[in-house]
Formats: structure tokens, sequence, C-alpha cells
């Protein structure tokens, strides 16, 4: 796993085997990423990464100037997996969340420029609505704010509100959501 750009540009990761995570790969993150240079600055970005597993996305945030990127996971390991990397590469602007991402999504009152989601793809397609529904209903965006929901071929957001488009990169799955205001 590498950082693809930024200043930890050629950065690479090198998580425990161990960890129960399907880490993005260098290609759709990269592609990803490609596409949010078009539309967003990221300097100056309040990022949330939930199910962050080994940090990949984080990381290629922090890399690209966000100021602050909040991680969440509910596995002890991949949270402290996270901790240590951000502290050797001194990413100040990481702040990892041991949590339940349904029970965290509940609870917080902040508000993002945008958040990245990217649950197990064996997770019960309720869930996945469960994601959309709990950012939206409880406001989690800021106004222009983006949704993206990484998962696998089965699941469809396409008739959600504010979904504006979905790209396929293999087996991964991107849905974007976009909102001017509520």
């Amino acid at each position: 796993m590498r950082i693809i750009s930024g200043i930890y540009k050629g950065r690479t990761i090198h998580p425990p085997k161990n960890l129960p995570v399907r880490p993005t790969t260098d290609f759709a993150k990269e592609s990803l990423f490609n596409i949010l240079n078009n539309y967003i600055d990221f300097e100056g970005l309040k990022v949330l990464d939930l199910f962050c597993g080994t940090g990949n996305i984080t990381y290629e945030f922090a890399s690209r100037g966000s100021v602050s990127i909040t991680s969440v996971d509910n596995n002890y390991h991949c949270c402290e997996f996270v901790k240590k990397t951000i502290a050797a590469l001194k990413m100040q602007q990481v702040k990892v969340v041991k949590s339940d991402v349904f029970s965290f999504l509940n609870k917080i009152v902040d508000s993002y420029n945008l958040i990245f989601a990217d649950p197990p793809y064996n997770l019960e397609p309720e869930k996945f609505n469960a994601i959309h529904e709990l950012v939206f209903r409880n406001n989690l965006l800021k106004p222009g704010g983006w949704l993206i929901i990484e998962h696998g071929e089965r699941i469809d957001f396409s008739k959600y509100q504010y979904f504006i488009e979905h790209r396929k990169y293999g087996n991964v799955n991107f849905s974007f959501f976009y909102t001017e205001s509520y």
C-alpha cells in the first residue's frame, strides 16, 4: 500500500497481515482521487473516514493537506496500527476513534466537507443504506459536502437522494453523493 500524492507521495505503508481488512486497491484509490481533484481543494478539508481499516484513505487526505481527518473503526488492532502510522508520519491532523460506525454517526454533532465510508462488502444491504440515512438525517455534511461510499456490485444507490455518480474499478464501486445545502 502506498501514498500516491502529496507531501508523503511514494511512502509505502506495510500493515500487518492479520488485520481483518480489504484495503482499497491502489488503482481504485488513484482513480478516486483523480476524480476528486476535479472538484475539491484538499487543503483545508475536514474529512471523516468511516471503517478506516488500515488508514489507506486517511493517509491520502492527510498527505494532500486536509486539516482535520477523523478515522473511525471498531477494530482495536486497526485503530492501533493507524495511530502508530500517523505518529511515525507526524500526521497531527488525524484523530483515530475506536467505535462502531453506526453508533458514532448517531452521536456526533460535527459536520464535514467529505465523508468516505468503506464498509465490509458483506455487510447487510440495510447497513449500507443506514450510512446514507444517518449522514443526511444528522446533517453531517457541510454545504457543498461529499459522501462517498465504497461497495461491492450488489449495492445500488442510484435512486438515493443526493446521488450524483457511480464509478466501477474492477471489484471496487464508488457511489458519490453531493449536496449544496439541505
